[in-house]
């Protein structure tokens, strides 16, 4: 099987395959707000989420896993990093997947209609779960012993009395959906881009992680369950890529040209059918021959030549 560079091409967007603007805009504005919605109808289950808190971090010990305390202690040594790590949870997680779908939108519509189904599946999931296993996070949570970032220093996105704040739901930690929606922007812009550099769009969720964390908003299974979402949202959903076809699992497609993970722009694979002239007809078969015994011909009898007379006539 002959496989096709993974990068998309510099070439123009199709801008067939982009979707109407006013209608994607009413679109994700309306699940975004029934999303905001949902998660304050979870509002008001304090002892269920003290109680959920108390059973995620006795499994966390079981699995073994770092203290969350550990990562907030790093911050804690610097006010100018932990006011940082304030600022990037509250003022980068809605901006940047923001401006992801945006610039997907005009210069990868293919890529955009495929990330914006994941996302949506992935909020949709995380809405679910909120409402189904509400979560006080750690700096709610007095056995994990760790500072209220935002509070103490900020900024901060909460008010000071959970079970009121009308704003946001603060019993809605489980999964994390800053970790979900990072992954989801940095592997959408490695899928999309074709610069050798675009590895580096991972320390984009890298750093959310640290951050969720160290500000003690976030258990670590908090982002292993959203990272889990994401990875069956993208079992759900395949790329798509020219021709109809779609990127499976193993890195070939079906119902197009073969690639290996290309992008919407990805030229058709090299040795592919796509656009190649017609071949040369197959040159004609030559006869099977079936062994058996070597027949060896009989000679053939020559002529004698006849003596030349002993005298001539004078």
């Amino acid at each position: 099987m002959t496989h096709a560079r993974t990068e998309p091409t510099d070439q123009e967007p199709d801008i067939r395959a982009r979707p109407p603007l006013v209608r994607e805009f009413l679109l994700v504005a309306g699940l975004f707000l029934a999303y905001k919605l949902g998660r304050r109808a979870a509002n008001g289950h304090v002892e269920e989420a003290f109680r959920n808190a108390g059973n995620v971090w006795d499994l966390e010990r079981t699995l073994r896993l770092p203290g969350e305390g550990a990562v907030q202690d790093l911050l804690l040594h610097s006010q100018t990093l932990i006011h940082a790590a304030n600022t990037y949870y509250a003022a980068v997680h809605f901006p940047a997947t923001a401006l992801f779908l945006v610039w997907l939108y005009w210069r990868r519509p293919r890529h955009y209609l495929w990330s914006r189904r994941v996302l949506a599946a992935l909020t949709a999931a995380a809405l679910v779960l909120h409402l189904l296993f509400p979560l006080a996070p750690p700096r709610m949570f007095p056995a994990a012993g760790m500072v209220d970032t935002g509070q103490v220093y900020g900024p901060t996105v909460y008010g000071q009395t959970p079970a009121t704040d009308s704003m946001a739901n603060q019993f809605a930690a489980m999964p994390s959906l800053h970790v979900g929606w990072a992954v989801m922007v940095a592997v959408g812009l490695i899928a999309a881009t074709r610069s050798r550099w675009r590895g580096l769009w991972l320390l984009h969720p890298a750093l959310t992680l640290l951050v969720v964390v160290g500000t003690a908003n976030h258990y670590w299974l908090d982002a292993i369950v959203a990272v889990a979402l994401l990875a069956v949202a993208f079992a759900v959903f395949r790329l798509p890529v020219p021709g109809g076809a779609v990127v499976s699992g193993g890195g070939t497609v079906s119902g197009g040209p073969v690639v290996s993970g290309g992008g919407a722009d990805a030229p058709p694979a090299l040795g592919s059918s796509a656009g190649a002239p017609d071949a040369p007809p197959a040159a004609e078969a030559a006869p099977v021959r079936i062994p058996g015994p070597e027949l060896v011909p009989e000679p053939t009898p020559q002529p004698v030549p006849e003596p030349a007379p002993t005298g001539a006539a004078r």
